[in-house]
Order: C-alpha cells, then sequence, then structure tokens
C-alpha cells in the first residue's frame, strides 16, 4: 500500500547516511520490503495447512494485537525521534497530520 513508500525511505535512508552507499541502503530497503510478502505466505500456508481458517474472533484479537504494536511504534519510537530533530515541531504535527488525512483519504477512495 501507500505505506511502503515511506517505509522504504526509512529503512534506505539511515543506511545511506551511514555507509554512503546507496547501493546498500537500495538493498536494505528491498530485503525489508520483501519480507513482508514472505511473512504473509508463510501465515497464509499455515493457516490453509491446518485444515480450517480460522474464526472471526481469531482474526479479531490478531488484527488488534498487531493494531496495538503498530500504534505502540509510532507512540513511543517515531514521533518522540522526529519531534528530537525537530524540537520547535515547525513541520512534525502537520506532516503527521498529513500522513493520516492521506492513509483516511486513500481508504476512502479505494474502499470495496
Amino acid at each position: 500500500g501507500v505505506h511502503n513508500i515511506p517505509e522504504g525511505f526509512c529503512v534506505a535512508l539511515p543506511i545511506f547516511y551511514a555507509t554512503n552507499s546507496r547501493m546498500k541502503g537500495f538493498l536494505y530497503a528491498l530485503v525489508s520490503g520483501l519480507s513482508e510478502p514472505l511473512g504473509a505466505l508463510l501465515g497464509y500456508a499455515v493457516i490453509k495447512g491446518s485444515g480450517q481458517d480460522l474464526s472471526q474472533l481469531v482474526y479479531g484479537i490478531l488484527f488488534g494485537i498487531v493494531g496495538g504494536m503498530m500504534i505502540m511504534i509510532v507512540i513511543m519510537e517515531l514521533l518522540p525521534t522526529a519531534y528530537k530533530y525537530d524540537p520547535e515541531d515547525r513541520v512534525t504535527s502537520r506532516s503527521a497530520a498529513l500522513g493520516m488525512a492521506v492513509m483516511a483519504s486513500s481508504l476512502c477512495l479505494f474502499a470495496a
């Protein structure tokens, strides 16, 4: 989805600045990006290999746990780091709001 673009930048840029190698930044971002579909295929294989589909309750629990983990990473790690580099909050809050608006818009526009 749309979130993969900034995710790729978040992986590639620190590697590039640490090593001054565009190729290393690209390769690390590529490997990071490939892990998601591979994990999805592994999860699909586990679910289908068990011979039965998971119940709606289990899906709800799993999505809730994963969503909570993602929110905690944002609250505990990403936003504090952003404010560390933007102590006067010139762009961080507006960028966070813009990101939320882009995701909300994409959910509305691409809802099936």
